[in-house]
């Protein structure tokens, strides 16, 4: 499944060569470094799931995120023993994601996911152990804590950016140890400001340094042309080897019969592009689609001709005639022959633009076609500079301004971005364009070096790009996707590979059992946890074992819940389309949530009865049914993870017969 896209990512930085992606880069760049420190030579295709990697050596790769996920296993298993103090609790936890074929199936292949659950467990496994120095601040033990607890946040932010949630995890713990030291009066404030300098120091700065570093390495290895290009500004391209803007040279000044491209100034704007499909019936007028496109194609060339005529501008006698600020131009587009035209139709998505079409036969339109071009902050009569001038084409009939709205079409826009004449004049980045290709056999070259933008520019239109790309992932027409309340239930799994009888299937599905015990188990805390509050409130005296209890039920508990709420809740309000595994993160906090309430639970049940040999019975027959059940459950569902050959779950042959106890469930 997701090895098609993150495999052949780890592909592209051995190979060196540039893509977009629309997540941080940490995680696809340690997939890279696995598989070349292992022997990969980056020349798998990655095309589809089920292909053969034959002789390539890929196991590097799937070896690295196996080794991060089973990593999730001891450091669930120390979160849950310093927080509740007790060994069968951390036990407990650890058996429950031991022996999840979901943890297994999303650990055992090349994919972010481990990766970015390693770091988000690491972050709270860190914040938990600075916690509990919290009596020798500034010792050694608390520095380094509070130090690795940074570098784990800047690791899960730079994988995904829902790594954005345990951030915000950390960020609510250190702002209540910030509240609990400003109200300890024993404390002076020189101390509080060294305590609030330490934590800016090392969740702040720290983390914004290794993640700012990631970018810095990601963006001098990536250094060659790629399939990236194009979601790109033309100067951040012009630094890549292998482009067609890199240290070649073009005409510097634009003229009438130049072909060009042109690309608009929002961030993943995208080229002016047009193509034979037209309009369909009832999308304004029936003409030639005028579109925004991410990727350099030949229906990106447009010829600039001269409104009022059409004579032959390539005939190498005829003098060259610069176009100026100003200049009333038409723009022919080169593999159509069709004008560049706009009209009072309304625009496919926006309400209240104009449509933008293409129009005429041979470049032979009508006064529709005519765009009187503008730069920027020049005066008339100047002459236009490919890459450097900010134009806008405001058109001559109606007054509106050329521009892309960032609107990506339905199916028959083949899902590129609108273009749209705007009567708005507002002037924003979606209504200026810029030159980049600039072919004229009859004007001299310049070089473009001096074109490269600093890294903070790089920086900074990286995640412009990323965050518009993340925006842009909607679901598709008969596309499989779910709903955030399918995920606590384990509604409905993933097919990670194979269909038919002789395929090898794969098959992402939470243990039945220890998803809809984690289930049973929230609503059991939250009764456990308003029913100690209460106690505690009414002033019920309590032996020191029960106080202590109380205390890992509402700490500890809390703590977790409270990261269990951040990192599934949020998806409710997200518009993009969701999978199934984005809930892993979140079960990982609801199976520590089931270790310290099993064994809170177990231990009042266990404290009502004597003697103490009765009660230890009790404690220790409710975990062996726990852990039975568990690995009863695992014994009839782990052909989901290792995969399955042979009849499907409906042949009573098959060993997964009788086993779906969901109708959602597609094994």
């Amino acid at each position: 499944w997701d090895e098609t896209h993150f495999g052949k990512m780890g592909s592209y930085y051995v190979n060196r060569t540039f893509f977009f992606d629309v997540h941080p880069p940490l995680g696809k760049m340690l997939i890279g470094l696995a598989g070349y420190l292992s022997g990969y030579d980056g020349t798998f295709p990655f095309q589809k799931p089920g292909d053969r990697y034959e002789q390539h050596n890929y196991v590097g790769m799937r070896g690295f995120c196996a080794f991060l996920g089973s990593c999730l296993v001891p450091f669930a298993y120390l979160t849950v023993l310093e927080l509740s103090k007790s060994l069968p609790a951390a036990l407990l936890t650890a058996f429950i994601l031991i022996f999840d074929t979901g943890c297994i199936t999303l650990s055992q292949y090349i994919l972010l996911d481990p990766i970015l659950m390693f770091f988000l467990m690491g972050a709270v496994l860190s914040m938990v152990k600075c916690n509990s120095c919290a009596n020798s601040p500034f010792s050694a033990s608390w520095w380094f804590w509070l130090s690795l607890t940074g570098v784990n946040l800047a690791g899960a932010m730079g994988v995904k950016f829902v790594g954005l949630f345990v951030v915000l995890l950390v960020g609510l713990n250190t702002i209540y140890d910030l509240w609990d030291l400003l109200g300890n009066l024993s404390l002076s404030l020189v101390v509080f400001g060294k305590h609030l300098l330490a934590r800016v120091l090392c969740l702040i700065l720290l983390p914004l340094a290794l993640y700012t570093a990631m970018f810095a390495v990601h963006f001098t290895v990536l250094n060659k042309s790629g399939p990236g290009d194009g979601f790109f500004s033309s100067a951040f391209q012009a630094r890549l080897i292998g482009n067609n803007l890199h240290n070649v040279s073009i005409p510097e000044h634009l003229a009438y019969g130049s072909v060009v491209t042109m690309k608009n100034l929002q961030m993943a704007g995208g080229y002016l592009h047009s193509h034979w499909h037209l309009y369909p019936e009832g999308v304004g007028a029936r003409q030639q689609q005028v579109t925004a496109y991410l990727h350099k194609d030949l229906n990106n060339l447009w010829i600039i001709k001269k409104h009022d005529s059409d004579t032959d501008l390539s005939d190498p006698s005829r003098p060259v005639e610069f176009v100026r600020h100003g200049d009333i131009i038409r723009l022919e587009h080169k593999e159509t022959s069709r004008n560049l035209h706009s009209h009072q139709h309304e625009a496919p998505l926006t309400r209240k633009h104009f449509q933008v079409t293409g129009y005429g036969i041979n470049g032979t339109g009508d006064s529709n076609d005519f765009w009187r071009i503008e730069v920027v902050g020049r005066k008339a009569g100047k002459l236009i500079k490919v890459l450097r001038s900010q134009v806008r084409l405001t058109h001559v009939a109606t007054g509106c301004i050329l521009g892309s709205s960032g609107k990506t079409l339905p199916k028959w826009g083949w899902e590129q971005v609108e273009v749209t004449c705007t009567p708005y004049l507002k002037e924003t980045p979606n209504s200026l364009w810029n030159f980049e290709d600039h072919i004229n056999p009859k004007l001299p070259n310049i070089s473009l070096d001096v074109l490269k933008p600093s890294f903070a520019e790089i920086l900074l239109e990286s995640h412009m790009v990323m965050i518009r790309g993340n925006s842009g992932l909607k679901p598709k027409d008969n596309e499989v996707t779910s709903k955030p309340w399918h995920w606590p239930i384990n509604y409905q799994g993933l097919r990670f590979s194979g269909v038919n009888e002789t395929d090898y299937r794969v098959y992402l599905l939470g243990n039945p059992v220890i998803w809809w015990l984690n289930l049973v188990t929230m609503g059991l805390y939250l009764l456990v946890a308003v029913s100690t509050a209460v106690t505690l409130k009414r002033g019920v005296q309590l032996t020191s074992e029960l106080k202590e209890l109380s205390r890992v039920v509402l700490r500890g508990g809390g703590q977790i819940m409270l990261g269990w709420l951040l990192h599934y809740l949020p998806f409710f309000m997200m518009g993009r389309v969701l999978y199934f595994h984005h809930y892993f993160p979140a079960m990982l906090f609801s199976s520590m949530l089931t270790g310290i309430t099993w064994d809170t639970l177990l231990k009042f049940c266990a404290g009502f009865l004597s003697p103490s040999t009765t009660a230890r019975k009790v404690y220790g027959g409710g975990f062996l049914a726990l852990v039975l059940l568990i690995l009863y459950s695992f014994y009839l569902f782990h052909p989901l993870s290792y995969g399955m050959i042979g009849p499907m779950a409906s042949d009573p042959s098959s060993p997964m017969a009788g086993l779906r106890w969901m109708d959602s469930w597609e094994f």
